[in-house]
């Protein structure tokens, strides 16, 4: 079996950003814009002050937290002192100018300058289309051999999300690109494990869009649970890297559904990355509670404390040790 060989301090930082027993039980909340629309707010410092909030009531039930270096240190300093950090290098979505979605880095940032922050980790999203033209994609290759150089030199793991799309198809939640959506996933995986990139873990989506899986559905379904099943099983065969899923803003309930529904196939997943699906409710709650945030810290300490301990249940059950792919060299 292939194994991924890291440094002695790549490895000691991927053991900071994990449980006890190699399993990584992240948080995220790197959002940027997206969170502004949420919380019905433009105003940097309000945005900063949801990051802390998120931070310092929640981070006690994750193994770490993913955050941006825009808006989210004053959240990596409130973080509880045995979680993990990994910081975004991205901006926030593509590059809007072109219909090829390249990624671009944060101005005035490194992973030098990440690190000194005190991150155990980088972080890169990517939007990517195995079947998008070659020279488009020779684009996002050279971006990604980069940023992987640039971690491995500084030695701190580089984490790379990625987000499959089809480009002759807006519509990613929709019936078609349902079909085509093990393909973009699992080929991508495949991609991306390849030594030249660097990459120490990858954050991705699970093989299927849940919507349309027989049992998860009414009777209009596109996959049969077997043949789900054998997607997420084929998933875990793409790669020899450690991954993790995203929960890609579905329900909190789908999310632990889906994560069942991976282990159930003999996925060797290694975690999650969660985001909205653990915190999304408390945004609106957020943009009318100016009385101390009080109602926001109420709802975190109840139902977000009650997603993320479900959810942690439901990984702990299902995923495996990170420590089972990787040696140091």
């Amino acid at each position: 079996m292939e194994m991924l060989k890291v440094s002695q301090d790549k490895y000691a930082k991927l053991e900071n950003l994990s449980d006890e027993n190699g399993i990584i039980s992240a948080l995220a909340i790197d959002q940027r814009g997206s969170l502004k629309k949420m919380i019905h707010s433009e105003k940097d410092s309000i945005l900063e002050e949801f990051k802390v909030l998120i931070s310092e009531n929640l981070t006690t039930y994750a193994s770490s937290i993913l955050l941006d270096p825009e808006y989210g240190l004053p959240a990596s300093k409130a973080r509880d002192k045995n979680s993990g950090l990994i910081l975004a290098y991205e901006k926030t979505g593509y590059d809007a100018s072109s219909e090829e979605r390249f990624p671009d880095l944060l101005d005035n940032w490194s992973v030098l300058r990440i690190k000194e922050k005190g991150a155990d980790a980088v972080k890169i999203l990517l939007y990517y289309d195995i079947d998008a033209d070659p020279e488009i994609n020779d684009v996002k290759h050279v971006f990604i051999e980069r940023v992987g150089s640039e971690c491995e030199a500084e030695e701190i793991p580089f984490f790379l999300e990625i987000l499959t799309y089809d480009a002759n198809n807006e519509d990613n939640k929709g019936k078609e690109y349902a079909k085509v959506k093990p393909h973009k996933v699992n080929e991508a995986m495949k991609l991306f494990s390849q030594d030249r990139f660097k990459v120490d873990v990858l954050k991705v989506e699970v093989p299927v869009n849940m919507n349309y899986v027989e049992g998860f559905c009414n009777n209009d379904y596109i996959y049969t649970q077997e043949e789900a099943l054998e997607y997420f099983k084929s998933q875990s065969q793409a790669t020899h890297l450690p991954f993790i899923f995203l929960s890609a803003g579905v329900s909190a309930e789908l999310f632990q559904d889906t994560i069942e529904f991976a282990g159930k196939a003999g996925s060797t997943f290694n975690g999650v990355l969660c985001g909205r699906a653990t915190w999304k409710e408390a945004t609106d709650i957020f943009a009318d509670d100016f009385d101390n945030h009080r109602k926001t810290k109420e709802w975190l300490n109840e139902t977000g404390k009650e997603n993320i301990e479900k959810l942690n249940k439901v990984v702990n059950e299902n995923a495996t040790s990170w420590k089972e792919k990787v040696i140091m060299k």
